[in-house]
């Protein structure tokens, strides 16, 4: 009932603009759509990447990554110490800096975030893995703080230097963390203020005009929440948004025009990615790895590949990045074939049984549904390509698309059976948070993967501070999985962003854009176009 109206809202907002040529908005202020609500607004609780856009305008951390660099750079923090054995890491906190409210911002801030990280009530079991190894964390003053781990861990700085700070006047006031209306009503001290949350529909920011660093030229953001994408793709052409992922369809047929490109720069460029198909091993289903991998081999990536993503991507055989150096390129995807995944099928007992069309075992029919967000097309139309490959060979799978919100109350909960999603990487990346058997539970090993010897190289893996013998590491670690087959690696993406020329100062980093940068060039304040 909630979608109704705002995708009507949204139609009227399009219409409205394409008729009248004049954008309802001021001119400083940025729209852009999402495909959902975020789950929360809270970046502890958070896994999202529609959460993390958000909250990257209104939080802060104590470090930052600089954009051209990719360094880390100061933030809440002025400067940081490391101890020589790597397990203290002392942050003098910068001073001056308020919160939203006009509270101040001290080490008080900092312990208590990172006390919620590793609280267990607390669910936030993604994030806490990277906190597994903290000792303790020492209160060193008003604007300092020390943070002790038990074990070395090479992402150590990047983790606590990065993590999202929380208000602590707010949030401990006795009320459940995971549930506490400031979720909804996030009080930050970065250079954007959350003004508004109309769920299903809108979420509004203002410039923070009291920021403690340089504020941006930017006023604020409009996000409007719109789950089809062809409604977003029609939002952006009649000038009611201004930002807007295409789809490889609308980057090379539909976005070529003299009108489009007058009015709107094309960009691409390759973050860390890449899309799967996970297979629940803890299913009946999948818990072979021969079936998993002829799963693999029934799946056609690279008719995929040319038909629906128009060869915008490459196949990929790990989850590492494609283009870093943890990346192992000697590891060939496994083929599409046919005949050697029946093979495969039989050698684990999967056969028509009963002539009923469908391959069974034990009484068992292979059937299953393959979980996908809502408003994915390319979910969608993998989904056709795959049932019908897979039918070929007796294997009935249907697809169910649900709103992110429920899609990972299914994942979280192990209720499904297999799922199409994707991965955003960081820089540098630690695989325990998605391999980890430790994670099977209640963190992001959401197909129950286990693995004594992955166990140990991930684990081993975290204290080494040599990058290289890190690296060898890790190229087992791939070997293993590809051997196991526990996700059906698809692709990595470039990412294709349509952006309207309004904006000056816009940069393609490799971590993508950073609309904190950008500016309304003056004609543009008064022409509103």
């Amino acid at each position: 009932m909630r979608r109704g109206p705002a995708i009507a809202a949204a139609l009227a907002c399009a219409l409205f603009a394409g008729c009248s040529g004049v954008m309802d908005r001021p001119p400083g202020r940025l729209a852009q759509s999402l495909p959902s609500d975020p789950p929360t607004l809270n970046p502890v609780l958070a896994t999202d990447t529609t959460s993390g856009e958000i909250n990257n305008y209104v939080y802060e951390s104590l470090l930052d990554r600089d954009n051209a660099t990719l360094e880390l750079k100061p933030r809440l923090a002025e400067s940081w110490e490391i101890s020589p054995d790597h397990l203290s890491y002392t942050f003098r906190l910068r001073r001056g800096v308020r919160w939203h409210d006009g509270a101040p911002f001290t080490a008080d801030d900092v312990a208590y975030t990172f006390e919620r990280i590793m609280d267990p009530k607390v669910d936030a079991a993604s994030l806490r893995n990277y906190f597994r190894d903290v000792k303790r964390v020492d209160k060193l003053g008003d604007h300092a703080v020390r943070v002790v781990y038990s074990e070395p861990y090479f992402k150590a700085l990047e983790i606590i230097g990065g993590a999202t700070i929380l208000p602590r006047h707010v949030f401990d006031d006795g009320q459940d963390f995971n549930s506490h209306p400031a979720n909804r009503m996030p009080i930050g001290t970065g250079p954007f203020r959350f003004e508004e949350w109309k769920t299903g529909r809108v979420i509004k920011l203002v410039r923070n005009e009291e920021y403690w660093g340089e504020k941006p030229d930017l006023s604020g953001f409009t996000f409007e929440i719109i789950p089809d994408q062809n409604i977003r793709f029609e939002m952006l052409k009649k000038g009611a948004s201004d930002v807007e992922g295409l789809r490889p369809i609308q980057w090379a047929r539909q976005t070529g025009g003299d009108k489009f490109l007058r009015r709107f720069d094309k960009r691409r460029y390759w973050m860390p990615n890449y899309s799967y198909i996970g297979w629940n091993t803890q299913n009946p289903l999948f818990s072979d790895r021969r079936v998993r991998h002829a799963m693999t081999m029934l799946t056609n990536r690279t008719q995929i590949l040319e038909k629906i993503l128009l060869g915008q991507g490459e196949i990929v055989a790990s989850g590492f990045y494609k283009f870093g150096p943890q990346y192992d390129p000697s590891i060939e995807p496994l083929p599409y074939d046919p005949a050697a995944a029946r093979r495969l099928l039989a050698e684990a007992g999967w056969a028509d049984h009963d002539g009923d069309g469908i391959i069974d075992k034990d009484g068992l029919p292979f059937r299953f549904t393959l979980l996908a967000a809502a408003g994915s097309s390319f979910a969608r139309s993998l989904a056709l390509i795959l049932r019908e490959d897979l039918a070929r060979v007796g294997i009935d799978m249907s697809i169910r698309q649900l709103e992110w919100a429920t899609m990972l109350k299914l994942l979280t909960e192990r209720s499904f059976e297999a799922t199409q999603l994707a991965w955003s990487l960081p820089i540098t990346q630690d695989p325990y948070q998605l391999w980890h058997s430790s994670q099977r539970d209640r963190g992001s090993n959401f197909i129950g993967f286990s693995d004594p010897r992955v166990d140990e190289i991930v684990e081993r893996a975290r204290r080494e501070f040599d990058e290289a013998k890190r690296d060898a590491m890790y190229r087992e670690f791939q070997r293993i999985v590809h051997e196991e087959q526990p996700y059906t690696f698809l692709f990595i993406n470039p990412s294709l962003v349509a952006v309207s020329k309004r904006f000056g100062n816009v940069v393609d980093y490799r971590l993508g854009l950073d609309p904190r940068e950008w500016v309304v060039e003056p004609w543009e304040r008064l022409i509103q176009w």
